[in-house]
Formats: structure tokens, sequence, C-alpha cells
């Protein structure tokens, strides 16, 4: 973790320049950049491990640049915004951000955060054998390698977070998921934010898989199943 690269994108100098003090103090390697578009720059340059990016800026906002960036790459996303309503929150996590923090902030939370994400594994359960890093159901692919899904043979583009949400849900057919064991298996246990980012992820998982919401459905008062009949 300490040789891990983060990237700052923020518009506000003096606090690039605290958080960047902060993390250089940890043993980060640390970049910055201003606006959007030179953040999909520089992170196509140095391939950050995390990118702390603020929600409000100049031309791109974070929301955009978060997703721009995730079509592109797996990197942790940390979303740093002054806004305390949570619907912006939740905009920026169904995105594929991994955490948020709403400034004013602690520099060593932020750091804690940062270094609490990057602990992160994916599902906790040990890798499958190499026959089971296929999963297929009815017209649904699934391939643990390659990070790839597939839907009646089209490629379904997903974040890293929700690849990792259906493969914890359709590793367990029918089983009944709650928020919180979902939670742990894919966000970690280190996780702080708020457990309705699992029903925003949910909610963008079936609009790419599912419009009419058959594979994944919810069970009212306790959580999510995946439900669909193996080839």
């Amino acid at each position: 973790m300490d040789a891990a690269t983060i990237l700052i994108v923020d518009d506000e100098q003096p606090i690039v320049d605290l958080v960047r003090s902060y993390l250089a103090r940890e043993g980060f390697t640390v970049y910055e950049a201003q606006d959007g578009s030179a953040a999909l720059h520089m992170a196509r340059q140095v391939r950050p491990d995390l990118v702390i990016l603020d929600v409000m800026l100049p031309g791109l906002d974070g929301i955009e640049t978060c997703r721009l960036l995730h079509q592109e790459t797996a990197v942790y996303v940390l979303m740093l915004t002054a806004r305390v309503e949570e619907v912006d929150k939740l905009i920026g996590l169904s995105v594929g951000a991994d955490d948020y923090m709403t400034k004013p902030f602690s520099p060593r939370e932020l750091v804690a955060r940062v270094k609490a994400i990057l602990r992160r594994s994916r599902p906790a359960s040990a890798d499958p054998p190499m026959n089971d890093r296929l999963l297929e159901y009815d017209a649904l692919r699934i391939n643990l390698d390659t990070r790839e899904v597939h839907r009646h043979g089209t490629l379904i583009e997903l974040t890293s977070r929700e690849f990792d949400l259906l493969h914890a849900l359709a590793r367990r057919p029918g089983y009944v998921f709650s928020r919180d064991e979902l939670l742990r298996q894919v966000w970690g246990h280190d996780f702080t934010g708020i457990d309705r980012v699992v029903d925003v992820h949910i909610g963008v998982l079936r609009r790419k898989l599912d419009a009419d919401a058959t594979l994944i459905q919810t069970v009212r008062g306790v959580g999510y199943k995946f439900v669909t009949r193996p080839i």
C-alpha cells in the first residue's frame, strides 16, 4: 500500500496542497489535476491506484469524470463534495465511486479512508477452482478471469464495483443477501458510507443487465437475491 499512486483532482489549490502533504508523509506517490479533462489525461499517464475527486470541477464535473474514468480503468475513487444532500452522494456512488467525504474534512480521516479503500480485497471467499471461473446462467456469462459479463452474446460494460456485486450475488443463486452482507463482501469491512449505496448499485446493475428485473430480485425487508436457471 505504501507505494500506491494517488491522483488528487480539485481546483482549490490549498486543498490539493494540504492533502498532498498528508499523503506524501504516508509514503504515497501523489499527482494532481485541477479539472476533469486534465484528470483523465493524467490518469492515462500515471495509472493511479486511487483518485481523490472533487464533485464540483470546472468543465467536466466530478460525476462525469468518474464515469469516464471507469470506462477505461477499475481505479478506486474517493469523491469530495461540499454538498451535504444525500442524493448528491448517491449520484456519485452510482457511477462507481468507492467512498465520499464532505468538505470541510479532516486530512487525517481522509488518509485513513484512502488506506481503508486500498486494503479492500475483492469478495472475501477463496478463489474458485479453474472450472468455476466461468459462471453461466441462461443467456448470462460471467468470466472471472477477464472480469467480463456477456448477456445474449453482448458485452455489458460494468464498473469494477458492479462486477464484484454481480459476482457476489451470482455465485449463490437463490440465496438472500442482506445489505450488510453485500457491503461486507463487496465494499469491505472498512466501508464507512451508507447502506443505501447497495440499492443504488443494484438499480444500475438491473438497468444494464435486465430491464425487467428478473435476474436480481428484491426480498422486501431483507435484501436481494440472484434468480435464474443454470444452463
